[in-house]
């Protein structure tokens, strides 16, 4: 199988710019390194200066490269890998790496980079900003644009008995701000929370920050609860909060009986617990009719939250949350905040879902993430040696796999690091240190790289790390 297949066409700057980023992470990080002008680089690539220069300044605005006056273009140092070293915190550990330059990150969950509308996005935003001109004091709206809260209100409407209203979606810079008001708007901060584990890390860290107590219950291989335990831990624990995965659950993948989750919704509302449902990964469950916690939620106690930049691409990264409850707190709260969001940037995403684009677009990406999905799996199959048990994911971009014999992963995470490989060690899916011999792989990679050999590094570092917790073990 050819791992450097790529659907997307290739344009010459693309192959001048690969050309230069791969001549840069060979070179040595911390020398700097003199590249060739734009004329050299030109005739001997067979490709126009145009072209060099715009590879050249795609390089210069990531801060791999600075120009100087009369002499050209140079490589900037950059931190060499850390080795076997790692802070306290894993999680930011794994993040500043994957940011590393030259460092190939197999475990960053961004759909869009398969498939993204940013391109649509930006020339729509083109177009109204033609038919609105700017004015000299914009009028942003503390809550989001209407036009936006209206599209989101009638996206989530089902029916009569369930439907939304335009007044109660909110619309914030990202998702750990609306997800920050939410808490503080529900007077939740410090209380009792219940979380699905492996847990999205954004939603431990915000839980984290606002100062709440947080008690994981494990979904099986299945993706189920062990409802007996659920159902006892409801009785025994103040839970104020539960957070769920809407559809499929992220990152392990799996998606729950709609018979399970109709039970989970009735006990939470039995006891009053507030019931926050992720749907950051809903629209891209392989299952177009998998049952969505909402469907059986009691509608006072449910509050929906999500972001655009999954399904979009960066370019749309606000946050949202429908909520029908506390409207009055809510309002108040955003407008403290004060969000500058931008007006045409959002009308423009209204139009990409009033337009059907976005329908069209969850139509073709969710195919390309499941063939990457299964080229994946077919890698670890051919390369795997049977160190990793892997189990199909019903949505989302990324593989939940479990070591077959007991291994740190952060270890083996620090041994990666050395071979400029960065991986998602399950453990950052935890707040009390589960999923140790687990790491989330996403199909979401650069895939001009060699993954097979990056797999092999994986299953070797795997091994190694096994035979020296053998040899240290009496």
């Amino acid at each position: 199988m050819d791992t450097r297949s790529n659907n997307k066409p290739q344009y010459t700057y693309q192959a001048v710019y690969r050309y230069l980023l791969d001549r840069i992470e060979a070179a040595p990080c911390d020398v700097e390194q003199r590249l060739p002008s734009l004329r050299d680089l030109a005739s001997r690539l067979g490709v126009s200066v145009s072209s060099t220069k715009y590879a050249y300044a795609l390089l210069e605005d990531e801060g791999r490269v600075h120009a100087r006056p009369k002499l050209g273009y140079f490589t900037r140092t950059r931190v060499a890998p850390v080795g076997t070293q790692y802070p306290a915190n894993l999680l930011d550990s794994v993040f500043a790496n994957a940011r590393q330059p030259g460092m190939l990150a197999l475990g960053s969950d961004a759909p869009a980079m398969l498939l993204s509308l940013e391109q649509p996005l930006l020339m729509i935003e083109r177009e109204l900003a033609r038919q609105y001109p700017r004015v000299q004091a914009p009028l942003y709206q503390p809550f989001g644009e209407p036009e936006l809260r209206s599209v989101l209100a009638d996206r989530y409407t089902r029916s009569a008995q369930h439907y939304w209203q335009a007044d109660q979606v909110f619309i914030g810079a990202d998702l750990r701000s609306v997800f920050e008001l939410a808490l503080r708007a529900l007077d939740l901060e410090g209380q009792l929370a219940l979380v699905e584990s492996p847990c999205n890390w954004a939603v431990l860290r915000q839980l984290q920050a606002a100062g709440m107590s947080i008690v994981e219950v494990p979904l099986g291989d299945d993706g189920c609860f062990d409802l007996q335990h659920l159902h006892q831990l409801l009785r025994e624990q103040p839970v104020r909060l539960a957070v769920l995965s809407s559809a499929a659950n992220v990152p392990q993948g799996g998606l729950m009986p709609a018979a399970d989750k109709q039970q989970v919704c009735r006990w939470l509302a039995e006891r009053k617990v507030w019931l926050f449902e992720n749907d950051g990964y809903g629209e891209l469950c392989f299952h177009p009719a998998a049952p969505r916690y909402r469907d059986f939620a009691d509608p006072e106690w449910l509050l929906v939250f999500s972001t655009f930049d999954k399904l979009l691409g960066a370019e749309a990264p606000f946050g949202y949350l429908l909520c029908r409850q506390h409207a009055e707190r809510l309002q108040q709260l955003f407008l403290e905040r004060a969000f500058r969001l931008s007006p045409i940037r959002q009308r423009a995403i209204a139009k990409l879902f009033t337009s059907h684009r976005v329908d069209k677009h969850v139509q073709r990406l969710q195919p390309m993430l499941r063939e990457r999905l299964q080229q994946m799996t077919a890698l670890l199959a051919a390369h795997g040696q049977g160190c990793l048990q892997v189990v199909a994911p019903q949505g989302g971009a990324s593989l939940w796999l479990q070591a077959t014999r007991p291994v740190d992963m952060r270890r083996v995470f620090a041994r990666l690091l050395a071979q400029r490989i960065v991986i998602a060690p399950g453990e950052i899916f935890s707040q009390c240190g589960l999923w140790r011999s687990h790491l989330r792989l996403c199909c979401t990679v650069d895939w001009s790289k060699d993954i097979a050999q990056a797999l092999q590094c994986l299953v070797k570092a795997i091994q190694d790390e096994f035979h020296s917790f053998e040899a240290h073990t009496p």
